[in-house]
């Protein structure tokens, strides 16, 4: 209702209206969320201890080192993947990954969310310009004659802002606020996870083209072979047996030879994805570079408390868990009455152009209470629903320190055994190199068989294969403790 006062008067009332609004901000700091405590962490207070490997050599004795032992989340991934052409895909894949582009539109859109939450906490002004014309029938007025009326409206208007007594905005505004901030630390252990398993891809690459390569030049020797045996056969110094058995030799090189060319086109398409635009194949098959491994031992797995600070996720569902109670704030709010305040001021006249004359002063103030009696339990439902997402939020939180536990005693446990592991399969592949030699002796010599000398060159190929796919496990195990313990932002 639209009440007509003196010039003189409009002043107090702004006064009133300015004093309400900031008695509503004074109260507004009121939650009546429950306080937040983070829970305690569901894991041991140290990693598990690795047993040494049966027959693993004794570490060598040295001297203690003046430097300290590097963190993962304080290393570069630019330090920790010397490889040029690796840091080039890195690059790219930082820039043109579609998922991590969603993964920072999403930050874009939790914090327009925040953005529209906060702003419910202060009020909203409104400035208006109205007119409108209406026409009474004669029958409705004394004088029995039809009449046509004017009306002209300017003013400004504060519409519905809730005078936040409860803590009810201030606890939503705070959930939007702890989403905002668990979108953005999934944005960061995306990029970790997008920088990793890029490495891991690009390694995976090299090993199968390392692979290929070694297939290829197995065939191509016992392809020599297979022609020297057939030759061998016309002549009638050798029997049709070993021919067939060079032959199965042959072909079986030829097939592992086209296996891993399939599977290192599927690596490099697995690679382009991940870059999200296509990479250049690299040339040749330059045997997999120690550097990963090397790096990685010099890195720090400190205490799985450190993993709060330097994870990403876990950071992330400690905010979203922090959002929950928030919300619960909010839901107990509601059981009790909400305050609203409208009000205006402005000028009003039958006329436009004394609209703004002095005498047409305008003004409102409507305070509205509401108390809730009788919802059918929504209220409550509302704070039960609360509690059980708290409840689903603690879960998350604790399963996510779990599995960041179970990843780093993982990635530690391969630290440990897979640099004996490698150095075994160097040994086996040696043996096998050495076997064969003197099998060849031997059967030029007339004393060994050539099926032995082809079960040799089997098992010799089979030697090469297994090294390259243990050095590649060991590469791709440092890199999972890398990102594992927080590294590969930067």
């Amino acid at each position: 209702m639209m009440t007509s006062l003196p010039a003189s008067r409009t002043p107090p009332l702004l006064r009133a209206v300015a004093a309400t609004l900031l008695l509503a901000g004074l109260v507004s700091g009121c939650s009546m969320a429950p306080a937040y405590q983070r829970p305690a962490a569901p894991v041991p207070d140290t990693f598990p201890a690795t047993p040494p490997a049966a027959g693993a050599a004794a570490p060598a004795a040295s001297a203690p080192s003046t430097q300290a032992p590097l963190a993962a989340a304080d290393t570069a991934w630019r330090t920790f993947f010397p490889d040029g052409r690796l840091q080039q895909i890195i690059a790219t894949a930082l820039d043109n990954n579609r998922d991590l582009r969603i993964a920072a539109l999403r930050i874009e859109e939790a914090r327009g969310a925040y953005r529209i939450q906060r702003a419910d906490r202060l009020p909203a002004l409104n400035a208006s310009l109205a007119g409108s014309r209406s026409r009474t029938p004669g029958f409705a007025n004394a004088g029995g004659q039809s009449q046509v009326g004017e009306r002209y409206d300017a003013g400004l208007a504060i519409p519905a802002f809730e005078l936040d007594f409860f803590g009810r905005v201030k606890s939503l505004s705070d959930a939007a606020l702890s989403s905002y901030l668990a979108t953005e630390e999934a944005r960061q252990a995306a990029h970790i996870s997008l920088v990793a398993e890029v490495a891991k891809a690009y390694y995976t690459e090299r090993a199968l083209a390392e692979q290929q390569a070694l297939a290829e030049r197995t065939y191509e020797a016992r392809k020599r072979t297979f022609e020297l045996t057939r030759q061998r056969v016309e002549g009638g110094a050798s029997s049709r047996l070993d021919l067939r058995s060079n032959e199965q030799q042959m072909e079986t090189a030829r097939a592992a030879a086209l296996s891993l060319a399939r599977q290192r086109a599927q690596a490099s398409n697995a690679l382009n994805l991940l870059a999200g635009q296509p990479v250049q194949p690299a040339d040749g098959a330059a045997p997999l570079a120690d550097s990963v491994a090397d790096t990685v031992a010099t890195l720090s797995a400190g205490l799985p408390s450190d993993l709060l600070a330097k994870r990403p996720d876990i950071r992330a569902a400690e905010l979203r868990l922090k959002a929950a109670n928030a919300n619960i704030g909010a839901a107990r709010a509601a059981f009790f009455p909400r305050i609203t305040l409208t009000t205006a001021i402005g000028s009003a006249s039958r006329e436009f152009s004394g609209l703004f004359d002095s005498g047409n002063d305008t003004w409102s103030f409507t305070p509205q209470l509401v108390l809730p009696i009788f919802d059918a339990g929504r209220n409550l439902a509302n704070l039960d629903v609360s509690h059980a997402r708290k409840n689903i939020a603690v879960a998350d939180y604790e399963r996510t320190i779990q599995q960041a536990f179970r990843e780093v005693a993982d990635a530690l446990a391969a630290k440990t055994y897979l640099g004996e592991q490698v150095a075994a399969q160097r040994a086996v592949q040696d043996a096998q190199a050495e076997r064969l030699r003197l099998l060849q002796l031997r059967f030029e010599n007339g004393v060994a068989s050539s099926l032995d000398v082809l079960d040799a060159q089997r098992e010799l190929f089979s030697a090469e294969q297994a090294l390259v796919q243990a050095r590649l496990l060991r590469t791709t195990s440092a890199i999972d403790l890398y990102r594992a313990l927080g590294g590969g932002l930067k």
